[in-house]
């Protein structure tokens, strides 16, 4: 028989049964006290320093409550662990601050509030420390991209499509798209943070209070922009949490597709990247092999990323537009673990970009090789006047007729022999367009629409370098504001907890 634990609420004389406890809130109060206790601590410095300035609470209850979860905040919750919570390690918490202090002075800390919005906070703080180091984490990564772009600029290598060598770009370009890719990211992610700069303390259960609060005061100790506007919306939705998972899943989308090549081009079938020892793993089995193993965790993690995304959405669904545990408990759970895992994918797509070593000479023979200036030889046939139609036509000729069953590397494409025939096939003399027809004078031609060309190149690299810089200085001083808002915070602690009355 499943033992019952006996908590008289007033309104429910038992508590949970033993395993359903155990189930919900833990054999003990340990896990709950590490994920919640420090914010729910937090909440209540600002909400008790609040009622004390509005005169809602006595000032010596409000400083004897300070300073009694001071001290449980410098101990680490101690007295509190290893205890069953009943009803949770909140409420444990609460519990405890009466037992100490009597319930005329434990018992003003729920003046005005409720779990429910309380709940809300502490998830748009957990939710803002994670958007702020997944910003920081990103704006770096696309930092060394950007400085990797330019250095290596004029790395001519092919551009793949369909696996097929394309066309001759470089290695440095195709960091700068991937780091254009991650300037859409950054701004899904911070246009995602804004959803969580509006404070829910001061909804209570879900339909705001007739206590006389000041949610204004609240919010700006613990360093939100603005209040609560509507209850109803602050304590049913986590729509802030499920946006900013939807940009962390975007985000690992980029970087999935970033180790995918990667991975693919330090294959010895392709052979243009290599990594370091400190970047790979050996087979426990074969001797020979170098595993790049880290863009697979990072690849999976990308997939991980959906998989929480699509777990949160679909608990939300259909699910009444109110207090609900399914919406505040269920769909939050797989948001810490899926930020947390994208700000280690990050931590690991900048070691491998920083250690990423390109093959200069590999990359410019695979261009060669592959035939990758047969457009641009199309493209200057336009220009001499060729449709372009025909003139696609006649070098795809050309290079059935030289390829036979094998590749047709660029240099074939301007001898005389292929100039003759060109001739024959276009009817016009096109010995001046095979000039300078080699993937590198290729590259920096490309100068239009994009390009890799260095007018191109620098136009979009100038720009990708001015709005990091902008991304950068907002997201610093918005955590500026909030770092400038923990302070003034603790101080105001310190001195109505100093004061005692």
């Amino acid at each position: 028989m499943t033992a019952v634990v006996s908590v008289d609420t007033g309104r429910v004389s038992t508590g949970l049964g033993a395993r359903a406890a155990a189930i919900v809130f833990g054999a003990t109060a340990d896990a709950g006290i590490d994920a919640e206790l420090p914010w729910v601590s937090t909440i209540d410095q600002a909400h008790l320093l609040m009622l004390a300035e509005r005169g809602l609470v006595a000032r010596s209850a409000a400083a004897a409550l300070l300073a009694e979860i001071d001290r449980l905040r410098a101990n680490g919750f101690a007295p509190l662990r290893g205890r069953h919570a009943a009803r949770g390690a909140y409420l444990l918490y609460e519990e405890h601050l009466g037992s100490v202090l009597g319930p005329d002075v434990g018992g003003v800390l729920q003046t005005g509030r409720s779990r429910n919005d309380l709940k809300a906070t502490v998830h748009q703080l957990r939710a803002r420390v994670a958007a702020g180091e997944l910003l920081s984490g990103l704006l770096r990564l696309q930092a060394t991209l950007l400085a990797s772009a330019r250095r290596h600029r004029a790395t001519v290598m092919p551009a793949f499509s369909q696996y097929q060598p394309a066309v001759p770009v470089s290695y440095g370009w195709y960091l700068l798209g991937v780091a254009e890719a991650l300037d859409q990211d950054v701004l899904g992610l911070w246009q995602a943070a804004q959803q969580i700069r509006r404070c829910p303390l001061g909804a209570a259960a879900g339909a705001g209070t007739d206590v006389a609060l000041d949610p204004a005061r609240t919010a700006r100790l613990l360093g939100f922009d603005l209040p609560v506007e509507h209850a109803a919306h602050a304590v049913a939705a986590r729509d802030g949490l499920l946006r900013l998972l939807a940009a962390a899943a975007h985000a690992g989308l980029t970087l999935s597709r970033l180790a995918a090549d990667l991975q693919l081009w330090s294959t010895p079938e392709f052979g243009l990247i290599s990594f370091p020892d400190n970047l790979v793993g050996s087979s426990s089995a074969m001797p020979q092999k170098r595993n790049p193993f880290l863009l697979e965790h990072i690849k999976g993690g990308a997939g991980a990323l959906i998989g929480a995304w699509t777990a949160a959405a679909s608990t939300t669904r259909a699910v009444p537009f109110g207090n609900s545990v399914e919406a505040t408990t269920e769909t939050v759970a797989p948001v810490w673990p899926a930020l947390h895992q994208l700000r280690d994918v990050i931590g690991l797509t900048l070691s491998v970009v920083t250690g990423a070593r390109p093959d200069a000479a590999a990359m410019l023979a695979d261009a060669e090789r592959g035939g990758t200036t047969a457009t641009a030889l199309a493209n200057r046939l336009v220009g001499a006047g060729v449709p372009f139609r025909r003139a696609h036509h006649a070098v795809g000729r050309l290079i059935t007729e030289l390829a036979g069953s094998g590749s047709v590397a660029c240099a074939e494409l301007v001898t005389d022999a292929a100039a003759r025939r060109l001739n024959e096939l276009v009817g016009i003399d096109v010995g001046s367009v095979l000039a300078d027809l080699d993937p590198a004078a290729v590259v920096v031609a490309t100068d239009f629409g994009g390009g890799p060309g260095p007018k191109s190149f620098n136009r979009a690299h100038s720009r990708l370098t001015a709005e990091w810089r902008t991304r950068t200085r907002d997201a610093l001083a918005w955590l500026a504001a909030v770092n400038a808002a923990d302070a003034e915070r603790l101080a105001a602690v310190r001195e109505l907890a100093g004061s005692g009355s």
